[in-house]
């Protein structure tokens, strides 16, 4: 038998196969070990970013600046700061915008933000954004970010319709966003669909599919319900009774997750956006099964490793 090539390339070999990964700020010392890590460990497939969510009305503000500092003192990957603007006046965002651009940071994941906890609809601060559209031309305003905006194959809960979502979307773009990174999915045709309309809408930026690998179905399917995102049938059989079973579970989620990249490499995507959750064993996984290798030579991404085995918390 011949040997499986381990290419970083798609069948289209004009078209390279390329990843970045997304995480949030841990709380403690322990989720800090967690998160470097899982850093180290995916370092090496030479994403093009690797993103930092921002809590709920800012509340991680200082812990995401932290975590996408050291991303930036660290190691040779790109961070992407995610930037919220609910609860917030327009001087603080951009406050945290002119941080970012005086360490350096030239990637912001602009996003509208979710309400606070027992609020069920987005509020404008009085002094603030009004929009994520309005927060992209914000960013505009302060320097020359790369912006990434979020899209929603499945519509956003606060759509009233598909055709208010996209016009939203078409927006944020026409603000100066440099490509759609998608809620994550779980029917293909269903993004295949949506891909299809916001072409046609004259959207022309790049769209990288978010791709959230199961490690826990039960926490996937009540996150989904709140978020809007579908959960086939297929899918929650394929996990039934796998709750105590986590080796074959983890077989399951690597399995599903790379073959729904197969598919959508076959309709032409060539770039993907994993959610983490600061883990890297099966993104790890998922993208060994696409071919996605370590890079060598100078070209490879590089990680100051821990000075101590205490700092390392196995995954």
């Amino acid at each position: 038998m011949s040997d499986i090539p381990c290419t970083r390339w798609t069948e289209d070999k004009d078209a390279r196969l390329r990843v970045s990964f997304e995480f949030f700020p841990p709380k403690t010392e322990k989720m800090e070990a967690r998160l470097w890590s899982a850093i180290v460990e995916l370092a090496p497939l030479n994403p093009r970013f690797v993103s930092v969510t921002y809590g709920a009305g800012g509340s991680t503000r200082e812990r995401t600046h932290a975590t996408v500092a050291r991303v930036l003192r660290e190691t040779n990957l790109t961070p992407a700061a995610h930037l919220t603007c609910v609860g917030a006046s327009r001087e603080s965002v951009l406050s945290v915008a002119r941080d970012y651009l005086d360490i350096g940071v030239r990637n912001i994941v602009a996003l509208r933000g979710d309400p606070p906890e027992g609020e069920s609809r987005f509020r404008a601060h009085p002094d603030g954004f009004a929009s994520g559209a309005d927060l992209v031309s914000g960013l505009r305003s302060v320097g020359d970010f790369d912006i990434s905006v979020a899209g929603y194959p499945e519509v956003h809960p606060d759509a009233t319709s598909p055709e208010e979502e996209l016009a939203y979307l078409k927006r944020k773009v026409d603000a100066g966003a440099s490509r759609i990174i998608t809620q994550y999915f779980f029917d293909t045709e269903v993004f295949l669909r949506w891909r299809d309309r916001v072409r046609a809408a004259g959207i022309d930026v790049p769209i990288v599919p978010g791709i959230l690998p199961v490690t826990n179905f039960a926490t996937v399917a009540r996150f989904s319900e709140a978020c809007g995102a579908t959960v086939p049938r297929w899918l929650a059989r394929l996990f039934d009774g796998l709750d105590e079973d986590p080796e074959t579970r983890q077989l399951v989620a690597a399995t599903v997750a790379s073959e729904q990249c197969m598919r959508l490499q076959e309709e032409g995507v060539s770039e993907f956006h994993f959610y983490t959750l600061n883990r890297a064993r099966l993104t790890k996984a998922i993208c060994r099964m696409l071919g996605i290798c370590p890079g060598r030579g100078d070209s490879s991404a590089k990680v100051r490793q821990p000075k101590t085995d205490q700092e390392v918390v196995s995954l």
